[in-house]
């Protein structure tokens, strides 16, 4: 019989925690009796969660994209919530929908920070203590993007590329410690992904979902907590996962 990590004994860090799969899989741990670490930018939400999930839940207000804030409020943890032993660095997203030669560079460079640059800064400030303590989880958040193209995706679906590849890099880095990583790759999930992607528009962003049932954040947080609480010499290295009336497009062909 398997027998599961209890999940009271993990402290657990979310980045991207007012929103969507982080603010679900914040609560997901929480109510597990894990601690948890919840990061974000929105800081009446933060708080709101705070309330919700009670003391064993430590709020940290700050962006990402910047490494020096990043280093401080990883470094500053209280002694409860220190000893980081699951890293689930959610913070990401897509911004618009433009093919490559009428995109806005901006959105170009904003994706690439918070989905590589943020990624980065999270895992390399918290991977030291738990590569000292011998014992940790690191999860990222990729996207099906990552591993099928669809037109618009470009950037978007490069720097999920890059997570998914980094996840197996890191992997190899650290072979013989007893740290774990896990690439989380989601398909269609309805949370406020498209609102962000079409910058507010919330009518556009409810035709993506129209017709079909999409997953929710919560199937990804159990997928998330699934994979941590597995026994600890079982390392998942990828869980793909997307609607079931979601599935690969046939070969584009563009007939004249």
């Amino acid at each position: 019989m398997v027998s599961m990590l209890d999940p009271k004994t993990l402290t657990v860090l979310v980045t991207g925690a007012t929103a969507g799969f982080g603010a679900a899989t914040a609560r997901r741990f929480g109510k597990a009796g894990s601690r948890v670490i919840a990061t974000g930018r929105r800081a009446d939400r933060l708080d709101a969660l705070k309330k919700e999930l009670g003391e064993r839940c430590h709020t940290l207000n700050f962006d990402v994209t910047d490494r020096a804030a990043t280093e401080k409020a990883l470094g500053g943890l209280p002694a409860d919530f220190a000893k980081i032993n699951v890293v689930v660095a959610n913070a990401g997203g897509a911004l618009g929908l433009d093919p490559a030669h009428k995109a806005d560079l901006k959105d170009w460079d904003d994706m690439i920070k918070v989905n590589i640059n943020g990624l980065l800064y999270t895992v390399r400030t918290a991977l030291p203590g738990m590569m000292e303590r011998d014992e940790g989880h690191v999860v990222l958040l990729g996207s099906v993007a990552g591993d099928y193209p669809y037109p618009g995706g470009n950037v978007y679906g490069g720097v999920k590329a890059f997570v998914k590849q980094f996840a197996l890099n890191l992997r190899a880095d650290i072979l013989g410690a007893n740290v774990r990583v896990t690439n989380v790759e989601p398909g269609l999930a309805e949370t406020e992904f498209s609102v962000v992607r079409f910058k507010g528009d919330s009518e556009k962003a409810a035709k993506v979902y129209e017709g079909v049932q999409a997953m929710t954040a919560d199937d990804i947080a159990e997928q998330i907590f699934f994979v941590c609480t597995m026994p600890r010499h079982v390392n998942i290295n990828i869980i793909q996962s997307m609607a079931t009336m979601q599935a690969f497009s046939p070969f584009a062909i563009k007939r004249k």
